[in-house]
């Protein structure tokens, strides 16, 4: 995408050349055209106005600002494309998974919630086991275990394979949510971490197919993980 900023407070050509510097250091950035009064920018997704403030504010006092798009647009437009892929992914496990627990024109939520938890980790896992190696260097960068023992990201997507399989089958109901409440539980300490750190590091929970950022996102994830085994637990 591409679009043009004015900009106030270049007054001479090294001017120009020093926003154009700060602009191409940040990761979204592939081209940045700048003037003595604009700058025309292109980024693979939408970066905010506060970021680019933040990037040539550090080089000057130059100031950003926009009249040709809405911001909060283009962020609504660019966070749906960013987490369009597990967006996608859970209303197809939502859906299936109402559909699955359907008998006689009634809805067995406790089905229900078996079989989406079954849809997630069986999703979930084939995704990592597409390319396993990356990841588990993704992992590592903030998993709390990973992080100390390298093997535990190589092994963490057959976890996820083994309780999908569990509650596909119904093996043992209070095994296979406890495990999963273990495990899920500690998952999202390192998450919870990485986004209170504000650390820009890609989320693993797609594997490496799909680019995306570590954010409230995957903590919602992990969370609704959390609360779904222990209502399936109570419930038992």
């Amino acid at each position: 995408m591409t679009h043009t900023y004015q900009i106030q407070g270049m007054t001479c050509s090294s001017c120009e050349a020093k926003v154009k510097s700060a602009l191409l250091t940040l990761q979204d950035v592939t081209t940045a055209e700048v003037s003595r009064t604009s700058a025309t920018i292109t980024m693979e997704n939408h970066i905010a106005l506060s970021e680019l403030q933040k990037a040539i504010g550090a080089k000057g006092n130059y100031t950003i600002s926009t009249t040709t798009h809405s911001e909060t647009a283009e962020q609504a437009k660019s966070w749906f494309e960013t987490y369009k892929p597990i967006l996608l992914i859970f209303a197809f496990i939502t859906g299936i998974s109402i559909i699955t627990a359907r008998i006689q024109g009634e809805i067995h939520w406790m089905a229900c919630l078996n079989n989406f938890m079954a849809g997630f980790f069986l999703t979930f896992s084939f995704f990592k086991l597409l390319d396993i190696k990356a990841f588990a260097e993704s992992y590592s960068m903030y998993d709390i275990i990973a992080k100390r023992i390298k093997a535990y990201g190589f092994i963490y997507p057959f976890i996820e394979l083994a309780l999908g399989i569990a509650f596909l089958t119904g093996f043992n109901p209070f095994i296979t949510n406890l495990t999963t409440l273990i495990v899920m539980s500690i998952s999202i300490i390192g998450v919870m971490q990485s986004v209170l750190n504000k650390k820009k590091i890609q989320c693993a929970c797609l594997g490496a197919v799909f680019n995306l950022p570590m954010s409230t996102v995957t903590i919602i994830e992990d969370g609704l993980m959390i609360v779904m085994s222990a209502v399936m637990l109570l419930l038992l």
